[in-house]
């Protein structure tokens, strides 16, 4: 067995160590190695009910609000290992070779949050396995350099993988994102409709967000104005924003003539290159073509796996200086594919701005293998793909042209000094020969780019101006905002989007948002998630923030995680009341004055399919049991004793799990096989009575064998007593079978 260890997050990882250490196993410096991947998160918390004590497991299940909140210490944080496929072939390799190891080497990403050091604890504290030591590989990157530094000088991680700062700040948000998932019982239950709303941190924010600014854009008045300006011949506007505003044109008194333009100021100055993109970034700008979020992240991750591409998700805004050296070689091959001349690619050396020896995989770019035409990646990938890589080329190759050089001019009209312009005077493009600057967001007070600088006479005009209607909620827009306020990184960002405004669909039930080349607006169900959040604390903002905070202080030792999840049942206590307070003005803002009673829902793996189910707990007055559901979801029938709706009176069938319609729309759940009850043989049974007569004990057997038997007390539906003999058996177009009666004359 191998002295050391190296786990490695994915297997791509695992390749650029074997290529810095010299392969998968061997010695570098004196030390043997070995590397093994992970593949992700290979580990997942099991359902609720599979959290706690057989004697708590209904309640758990159970979305009664009256058994919110959930007590974390009842919660035992049981994993389960993942369904993907190979799962299982990952865990008994690392199983095998852990366990021979003298010591076990922490080789995943470096991150802020500590996710790294959570998905590498995960398998090992779940299969048991207690490192004799346990050391830590920082690097920046997956360079060679990088790896083969890191490996050297690995640190020692002292009291296990309990006190692993990384996991312990990990695990408590984990945790606490876990018991968030109370909150979607919470809105589920307080909209009273027959949809799930979820909600969670961040996509109570991306609600929030989207919901109050499109609320702003559609409660906007235009309220115009009218003013006194001059402009001169080069279209430049003077302004002084003193001057009073009038409500129409006529108000506006004319006391001002033409006078000549003093130039005030004429000063050089330049703009770096933007920063390079992320994958909220990237969506963003590629959300105005028509591109979905979803599309962006599956394209993205094939490219990166054939090395077209760097790893996606990454928080990463900046590369370092081997990653840069890496890239320059490709520079103008990279830019022959996207059309960019290398002659403007000039400023070959690292901006500090841009190259930062810090972070871990670097920003989004370009790849090692450079695709031979834009042609060639719509070929392999798809339409979607080209746009992807010109976007992330050009983005590097704006870092190595120059700066974007100007003239600032600020000048004033000579007779009414007061009114005062500016222009910018582009003197060189640098950068922007490169890439498209992103306009959105700009501020009225920037400098306007004017080709021929400030004029030399201004005349005096009426300028028509009104108060600025809010921007229409984008997906550019909503990316901008939680970026701003720091909650969630550029990958989740986007892959949470991507899942709140896919397409309805039997995998999504309930988006919350829809997008049009960009646009988002609610859906019905976005529409209820959104009213339903004003002054809860999941929809507070500054929850993420709140919970970064308290990691870090895990982490540092000041705090446990018991201490920072123990608040999040105060949190369900005033978000149930704040929400149902919320609901009732809901259902009056959206016309719903019904209310849905919601059903309980019971729900596992069907063996038939096995797929994930989800249906009515309940069927015609009757609840079925856990060992009932365990066996409906097994695909066997099960005998029910229901109430009519009609009558009030019980009367058994018995039935199995399977699809079904209902009002013409398919359903799932407990589907009717026939009347009466099965045997221990799954032979089905007479009822005990049929039209108040209750059969004895001998006709029981005799219907049960297929005889007939002949009573005069039945009494019919309208308390009429007749004669008649019957028989247990089948009539065409009906299920199971039933107690038919033959009338003689």
């Amino acid at each position: 067995m191998a002295q050391a260890l190296l786990i490695a997050e994915k297997p791509s990882a695992a390749r650029n160590m074997a290529k810095a250490l010299g392969g998968m196993s061997g010695t570098y410096q004196g030390t043997d190695f070995e590397i093994v991947a992970l593949r992700g998160h290979l580990y997942e918390y099991v359902e609720p009910a599979e959290q706690v004590d057989a004697s708590l497991a209904e309640k758990y299940k159970s979305w009664d609000l009256n058994n919110l909140p959930w007590n974390p210490a009842e919660i035992q944080w049981k994993r389960k290992a993942s369904t993907q496929s190979g799962i299982g072939e990952i865990l008994r390799t690392l199983e095998s070779k852990a366990k021979g190891a003298e010591e076990i080497v922490c080789a995943v990403d470096v991150d802020p949050s500590g996710e790294g050091g959570l998905l590498f604890a995960e398998p090992l504290i779940e299969l048991s396995i207690v490192p004799r030591k346990l050391t830590r590989m920082y690097f920046t990157d997956e360079t060679e350099a990088s790896i083969q530094k890191a490996f050297v000088a690995r640190k020692e991680i002292v009291g296990g993988l309990h006190n692993f700062d990384e996991y312990k700040k990990a695990v408590t948000r984990s945790k606490f994102d876990w018991l968030t998932q109370q909150f979607t019982r919470v809105a589920t239950v307080s909209a009273a409709q027959q949809a799930v709303l979820r909600q969670g941190r961040l996509k109570s924010a991306m609600l929030l967000l989207v919901g109050e600014q499109k609320k702003a854009y559609e409660e906007y008045v235009k309220k115009p104005f009218f003013q006194n300006r001059f402009k001169d011949e080069n279209g430049v506007v003077y302004t002084d924003p003193e001057q009073p505003q009038f409500p129409d044109a006529a108000s506006v008194p004319q006391t001002f003539h033409a006078s000549a333009v003093v130039v005030d100021s004429k000063t050089s100055k330049s703009t770096a290159p933007p920063r390079l993109l992320d994958l909220a970034g990237l969506s963003s700008r590629l959300s105005g073509k028509g591109v979905k979020a979803d599309q962006v992240l599956a394209i993205v991750q094939k490219m990166y796996e054939d090395q077209v591409l760097s790893y996606p998700r990454t928080e990463d805004k900046t590369i370092t200086t081997e990653q840069f050296n890496e890239l320059l070689p490709l520079a103008n091959k990279i830019a022959a594919v996207v059309g960019v001349d290398p002659a403007v690619l000039t400023h070959r050396a690292p901006r500090k701005t841009h190259v930062k020896d810090s972070g871990a995989h670097g920003a989004n770019r370009p790849g090692p293998k450079v695709p031979a035409s834009l042609d060639a990646l719509t070929q392999k990938y798809g339409p979607v793909s080209k746009f992807i890589y010109e976007e992330l080329a050009r983005s590097f190759l704006a870092v190595l042209a120059e700066d974007y050089l100007y003239e600032s001019q600020l000048g004033h009209v000579q007779d009414y000094p007061t009114f005062k312009g500016s222009a910018a005077v582009p003197m060189s493009l640098g950068w922007k020969q490169v890439f498209f600057e992103d306009k959105s967001g700009s501020s009225d007070d920037d400098e306007a780019e004017n080709a021929s600088g400030l004029g030399t006479k201004a005349d005096p005009f009426v300028f028509e101006g009104a108060n600025k209607r809010p921007e229409h909620p984008t997906m550019k827009w909503l990316m901008k905002q939680l970026e701003k306020r720091d909650v969630g990184t550029g990958a989740t960002r986007t892959s949470t989007y991507a899942e709140v405004t896919k397409a309805q669909s039997a995998k999504n039930k309930y988006p919350l948002m829809s997008e049009q080349r960009g646009r988002i607006t609610l859906t019905e169900f976005g529409e209820m998630g959104y009213r339903l959040l004003p002054g809860t604390r999941i929809g507070d903002l500054g929850m993420t923030e709140h919970v970064y905070q308290e990691m870090r202080e895990v982490a540092a030792g000041a705090k446990t995680t018991e201490d920072v999840i123990g608040v999040v049942a105060s949190w369900v206590t005033q978000d149930i009341q704040t929400m149902q307070r919320n609901a009732a003005a809901m259902r009056g803002e959206l016309g719903l004055t019904q209310a849905v009673i919601q059903k309980e829902k019971a729900e596992g793996i069907w063996a038939v399919t096995r797929e994930q189910v989800r249906f009515n707990r309940e069927w015609s007055g009757y609840r079925f049991t856990d060992a009932e559901v365990a066996k409906l979801l097994a695909g066997e029938q099960i005998n029910v004793t229901a109430t009519s709706t009609k009558t009030g009176n019980p009367f058994t069938v018995h039935g199995k799990l399977g699809p079904g319609e209902f009002n013409g729309k398919p359903t799932f759940g407990f589907q009717l096989v026939g009347f009466g009850a099965l045997d221990a043989s799954g032979q089905e049974l007479p009822p005990e009575s049929w039209c108040s007569h209750k059969f004895t004990a001998a006709e029981m057997k005799k219907l049960a064998a297929g005889e007939k038997i002949f009573a005069d007390n039945f009494v019919s539906k309208k308390g009429n007593t007749f004669a008649a003999t019957v028989r247990f058996g089948t009539e065409d177009g009906k299920a199971g079978k039933r107690i038919i009666p033959e009338f003689g004359n």
